[in-house]
């Protein structure tokens, strides 16, 4: 993709100076902490060493397919949502590890953790325990359902979280399919990492502003209901409702990549003067232009699935190519539809240098992401590459004044 990168240094992100203590795992918390670590924030990440049989530690390292010859614990996905972080190797139900914990708690900012708050109460690090050590600490809890609820302290994956939040009931009412179905990327895990790392800067910026510290409680459930319903709530804004659930738009079998002669395009004529152009540029003016149907923006949101479906008959009659030279001189919406394995060659995405090649020291040359967000006068940057489990307990140890094992 790219000539292999460098390290950075050191970290120069807004958030240099920050301490996170990182006790997630898996996407939805790994995804929130790099983003800051990402971003300039200091992450220790501890794992625990689980059965002994070489798959301790978060179990996303497990994950996938790595390199033959290489360590097994730095999975593909591990490798992705965990740079810029240290691990430290710990027990915390041993007594021993006590002195560790407490000093690393005393030294941080933050306290992320995703583990249920009955076994935090156990372990002794429920948010009144970690107060007691730091009293300024930020303690953000990733949780699957909010402490009110009857859900509360139940199981969450990204699975549940799709079924219990309405996700899964939106293809059905797209393609007529009855069957809820679970969209095929980890939304609801990502999203609610996204969440979590706003409420985690929110959580800073009040500290910062007031001396104080708090607990926040990041529940996957209400956060992924949220965001699915900034649409979909739609006529039942209103109390009693004037309409139906489902943006009439987006919920529609017809609203997908428009197929040409040679592939598929992203097309979305949305304004008047738009669709009044495509259609002249299609050679529909006379044929669809005048229709009563999709005159003005009220009436074409009537008809939406017929005019989607009209607008992907057309667009067969030409090639992915012959369409974006027709329609970018007119500022009209459009995009080559991309399949995964053309994103690495997309040209805008080579011009941003959004994929950047690193060498691991243990498995060897792999592809990053860079942070996609750019910090004009404090730039986001990549100084650590993911971490093997444990790794960095001695140096961590050390570095907390303690003597290691």
């Amino acid at each position: 993709m790219t000539d292999t990168k460098q390290l950075a240094d050191k970290a120069t992100g807004p958030l240099a100076g920050i301490r996170i203590l990182d006790l997630t795992s898996v996407v939805f918390g790994a995804y929130a902490t790099q983003m800051l670590g990402d971003q300039g924030a200091e992450v220790i990440k501890l794992e625990d060493p689980g059965s002994g049989r070489g798959d301790g530690g978060d179990i996303m390292r497990w994950a996938g397919h790595v390199p033959e010859g290489t360590p097994r614990d730095l999975g593909p996905i591990f490798l992705t949502i965990n740079r810029n972080k240290r691990s430290v190797l710990m027990d915390m139900r041993d007594p021993a590890s006590r002195p560790l914990l407490e000093a690393l708690i005393k030294s941080c900012d933050v306290f992320a953790v995703s583990v249920r708050y009955e076994g935090l109460k156990r372990l002794g690090l429920a948010y009144e325990d970690v107060k007691a050590l730091r009293p300024d600490v930020v303690y953000v809890h990733a949780a699957g359902y909010g402490s009110d609820g009857p859900y509360a302290g139940e199981p969450a994956y990204d699975d549940l979280i799709q079924s219990a939040s309405g996700l899964a009931d939106l293809l059905p009412r797209t393609d007529g399919n009855p069957t809820p179905r679970i969209l095929p990327t980890l939304v609801a895990d990502k999203v609610s990492g996204l969440f979590m790392c706003q409420a985690i800067t929110a959580g800073l910026l009040h500290k910062e502003r007031t001396g104080q510290g708090q607990f926040i409680e990041v529940p996957m459930l209400e956060c992924v209901t949220s965001f699915n319903l900034v649409e979909h709530l739609y006529d039942h804004t209103f109390e009693p409702p004037t309409g139906q659930w489902a943006y009439q738009r987006v919920a529609n079998p017809n609203r997908k990549p428009y197929q040409t002669k040679d592939g598929y395009i992203g097309l979305l004529p949305y304004t008047d003067k738009q669709w009044d152009q495509f259609f002249a540029a299609a050679g529909m003016a006379e044929t669809f232009g005048k229709d009563p149907r999709f005159s003005d923006y009220a009436t074409r949101a009537k008809h939406i699935g017929e005019l989607y479906g009209l607008v992907g008959e057309v667009t067969q009659t030409k090639t992915t190519q012959e369409w974006l030279d027709l329609l970018k001189p007119l500022s009209i919406p459009i995009v080559k539809t991309a399949r995964l394995d053309d994103l690495p060659d997309d040209p805008h995405l080579k011009a941003v240098g959004f994929f950047e090649r690193y060498d691991h020291p243990h498995s060897g040359p792999y592809n990053a992401m860079k942070p996609p967000v750019r910090f004009t006068g404090s730039p986001s940057n990549i100084r650590r590459h993911a971490p093997r489990l444990g790794q960095d307990t001695a140096e961590v140890t050390a570095e907390m004044g303690l003597k290691t094992d």
